[in-house]
């Protein structure tokens, strides 16, 4: 087998870039002459428990509502709740696998030669590029863990502080801090050019497996280059006047209510100032025993019930707190008014899980809500249980709402409509 020398480096003018993990080293917002088009990914990953949330039949929201859709009342008219869509092929290498792919529908994921495609959220975000000082924003309620994986199938880091995320976003530097940012921008980008350069010869050295992670490693680079440059033309534009107090984070992870609502509230000022027209907000498995009255074993355990009522009961404490903030945004959503219509109107919003049941990690029939957009709402959408349709045609519906062209994504076989 090939080997590179473990002390390799890429090196340029004095600054060396450490190398990836290799088997080869045995070891603002603006006014506009129409309403602008967004889209919103809400993952709750431990799911719904399906037999409150869906109806014991299809048809309006309003005639046969569950005891989660009761949550929901008010907004009915601005929503489509469906059941039997999912994406094929999701038992992966481990329980929560699905969870990786839930917004790229690469199929068996974790497995022995997976590799992760891009998510729908990343797709858009690559078409609408720097229309906006973003063009995307990633949250997570706590961890940098994402469902957002770049062309090459790089995840993108998450933000979990709603304080820091309110900084980098609102808050105004000095001129010098600008200038200074400026120059760093410059002079990063002249040392990933230079980097860059000095990888031929790497790569040729390289094993076939070697290639491809230095490969997918580089495009981040480029990636970052090409950030980097973009980035510089948004510095002279004044960040957005928000009528809004800086956040405090929450550091209790029990607090999951608490740190769900943080980041939601960001998000109506993240859309109304276009600051990023796509976002995508992971809700984490990993906060123990939620801070809830009545609530005295983990989440995670909690959804493995067994169809212990005692446990069930208790789980539907948590995903009803967790569906009554998901009614708070849709109804700061509504407040807000632009161009005679509100952000709602201009906003796809899917709420949903890569768990249609979670007591057995069934990556089937997903509990997927789409709220708000330029779509026909009010009613339970229930296709076949036992041969869904791919959710994938649901993203494709959504681009449709971007204004974004195409034709197929992952595993679609047409895009989705419903009446």
């Amino acid at each position: 087998m090939t080997h590179i020398h473990r002390r390799s480096f890429l090196k340029s003018s004095g600054v060396t870039l450490a190398l990836p993990t290799l088997e080869s080293l045995c070891g603002a917002k603006y006014k506009l002459s129409k309403p602008l088009k967004r889209m919103v990914f809400i993952c709750t990953k431990l799911g719904l428990y399906p037999p409150s949330l869906f109806p014991q039949q299809p048809g309006p929201l309003a005639k046969f509502p569950s005891q989660y859709l009761s949550i929901l009342r008010e907004h009915h008219p601005h929503l489509t709740l469906f059941s039997g869509l999912s994406h094929s092929n999701q038992a992966g290498r481990l329980s929560h696998s699905s969870e990786m792919t839930w917004l790229t529908a690469a199929q068996d994921p974790g497995l022995d030669g997976f590799k992760n495609t891009i998510s729908i959220d990343q797709l858009a975000a690559n078409k609408l590029g720097y229309t906006t000082r973003y063009p995307s924003i990633v949250l997570s309620t706590n961890g940098q863990a994402s469902q957002s994986y770049t062309e090459n199938g790089v995840m993108i880091p998450a933000e979990s502080s709603p304080s820091q995320l309110f900084s980098k976003l609102f808050l105004r530097g000095r001129p010098e801090q600008i200038a200074k940012q400026r120059q760093q921008l410059r002079f990063n980008k002249s040392i990933l050019d230079g980097l860059v350069a000095q990888t031929k010869s790497l790569l040729k050295n390289a094993t076939p497996i070697d290639r491809q992670r230095l490969e997918a490693y580089l495009e981040s680079i480029r990636r970052t280059e090409r950030n980097f440059v973009k980035q510089g033309e948004w510095l002279d534009k004044p960040r957005p006047n928000v009528n809004a107090k800086r956040p405090k984070d929450i550091r209790q992870k029990a607090d999951i209510i608490g740190r769900i609502t943080l980041m939601m509230n960001m998000i109506p000022l993240i859309l109304q100032t276009d600051t990023t027209r796509v976002i995508n907000l992971g809700i984490q498995i990993d906060h123990g025993t939620p801070n809830i009255p009545g609530i005295n074993q983990e989440h995670h355990a909690l959804s493995h019930h067994g169809k212990d009522p005692q446990k069930i009961k208790q789980l539907k404490i948590v995903e009803s707190s967790i569906l009554n903030c998901f009614a708070g945004l849709l109804t700061d959503l509504k407040q807000h008014d632009i161009d005679q219509s509100t952000l709602l109107d201009n906003t796809a919003l899917l709420f949903g899980s890569n768990l249609g049941n979670a007591n057995n990690h069934d990556y089937r029939n997903l509990p997927i809500i789409l709220a708000g957009g330029s779509f026909k709402h009010g009613n339970y959408i229930a296709y076949s249980q036992s041969r869904n349709k791919p959710l994938c045609n649901l993203f494709l519906a959504m681009l449709r709402h971007m204004k974004i062209p195409a034709n197929s994504f992952a595993q679609s076989t047409s895009t989705l409509t419903w009446t």
